[in-house]
């Protein structure tokens, strides 16, 4: 069988990796237009912000490790056209050769593409996008430039967030704009975005929250003024990080769409029986919700590039769905979130109930390196099911996210936390946990 995969960042190398692992004897053709694969977008802030030495971590994989297991990969290659009707791949290299590739199966993991807003001075220079290597590489050599003294950043969710670290860590000015009143709505409730826009403050970041950009203004080719709906203000070096958006106009003639993603069922298999789409270019099934939706993140690309590797080769097997689990840490501040907010729960139209609890994360005994965790609980006010959870701490309390995840996509209960077997020890927690506390102050 001959498996075609367009893409191959993390979604499409997760899928190339489960064929050759699992199927000896799959051909894989892969065709991707990036220079490299496997790059940790996640890890930009980091690198921009001196936090890591460079950006050799960042990458995982290569195109020279997935050829050794016997794929044909075909990098700086622009896939032009799909023909259905005969299974055939057209696609151009950067070089001028031209490629047709009859497939069997074809993985569309296109990704997906910074949103950039159409406003006037966005070819000015160092104005910038986010989202690739080459994107990173840009920004960290003309930081290498000290005329660039300030940065304005727009857009307030996590990638913005961590960029604005960034560049203060980095010893540049920096101005965080959003439309939004604060910082980071779309995956808390207020009292978390508003703890984390005090932290952003303290640190010397300067908030310029509820505005919306109108224009970017500049002299002699570059950047210089950022207009905003209130107010014009001096910088640099503007970049943008407002969202992104799936990259399916390849396919979006002839595949059903959802939210401008592929529409795929839990098998990650399109409209098309012949065609399956993975990562940010596809849908998901958010057991929060309780239906299909569209969340861009690398741990469901990961999972969806596997799934749909098994069930193009003949293995049968469905996702159990995603809660959405992300988590960001800013000066030592880390928020974490699962599920549904209750802001979002209601947007849904859910009629869903909150319990919150504060208290020292360790026994209170313990004389140092004891922080306050605060934990936020969302559940369905008539079947008692949790449908989302926040925490927050300056201790890294990640792996409790992993529980309530794994609550959420197996329906558990308010009422059946309060009384989970969570162990005990003055080096960790408390005997009468924030999350027991929480569980038995519900309503």
């Amino acid at each position: 069988m001959k498996v075609a995969v367009i893409g191959a960042n993390h979604a499409g190398t997760a899928a190339i990796n489960t064929i050759l692992d699992n199927y000896p004897g799959t051909e894989v053709h892969v065709f991707d237009q990036n220079s490299n694969i496997s790059f940790l977008g996640c890890g930009m802030a980091l690198w921009i912000g001196h936090q890591i030495s460079g950006p050799q971590g960042l990458f995982y994989s290569s195109a020279e490790k997935l050829g050794e297991k016997g794929a044909k990969i075909h990098l700086k290659t622009r896939v032009t056209k799909v023909d259905y009707a005969n299974k055939t791949i057209h696609a151009e290299g950067e070089d001028g050769t031209v490629y047709e590739e009859a497939y069997d199966k074809l993985i569309l993991a296109t990704g997906s593409a910074p949103i950039f807003p159409k406003i006037p001075g966005m070819d000015l220079e160092n104005v910038q996008a986010v989202k690739l290597y080459q994107h990173a590489e840009e920004v960290v050599k003309k930081l290498e430039n000290p005329e660039i003294k300030h940065v304005t950043v727009v857009g307030a969710g996590y990638i913005g967030v961590e960029l604005a670290e960034a560049f203060v860590r980095n010893g540049r000015a920096t101005r965080l704009i959003d439309c939004a009143d604060t910082c980071l709505s779309g995956y808390y409730d207020a009292d978390f975005c508003n703890k984390m826009a005090e932290n952003l403050s303290e640190h010397g970041v300067e908030l310029c929250f509820g505005r919306q950009v109108t224009a970017v203004e500049g002299e002699q080719g570059k950047v210089s003024r950022v207009v905003t709906s209130n107010g014009t203000f001096d910088t640099d070096m503007v970049v943008f990080a407002i969202g992104f958006k799936p990259n399916t106009e390849l396919c979006a003639d002839h595949l059903e769409l959802m939210r401008g993603a592929y529409l795929v069922d839990r098998t990650q298999k399109t409209s098309d029986p012949d065609i399956y789409a993975v990562g940010d270019c596809a849908t998901v099934f958010n057991n929060a919700k309780g239906k299909e939706d569209y969340i861009a993140l690398a741990t469901n690309a990961v999972r969806s590039g596997v799934l749909a590797a098994h069930n193009v080769c003949g293995t049968h097997l469905e996702s159990p769905g995603v809660q959405g689990s992300n988590g960001i840490s800013i000066w030592g501040l880390n928020l974490l979130s699962t599920g549904l907010t209750e802001q979002k729960a209601k947007a849904e139209g859910m009629d869903v109930l909150t319990t919150e609890f504060t208290d020292w994360q360790k026994a209170g005994f313990i004389e140092s390196g004891n922080t306050k965790t605060t934990v936020r609980i969302v559940y369905d006010a008539k079947t008692r099911v949790i449908v989302g959870a926040q925490l927050m701490s300056d201790y890294d309390v990640s792996m409790g996210l992993h529980m309530f995840s794994l609550a959420i996509q197996e329906k558990l209960t308010i009422d059946k936390l309060k009384l989970l077997d969570l162990f005990f020890l003055p080096h960790f927690n408390q005997p009468y946990n924030y999350i027991t506390m929480a569980a038995l102050s519900a309503k």
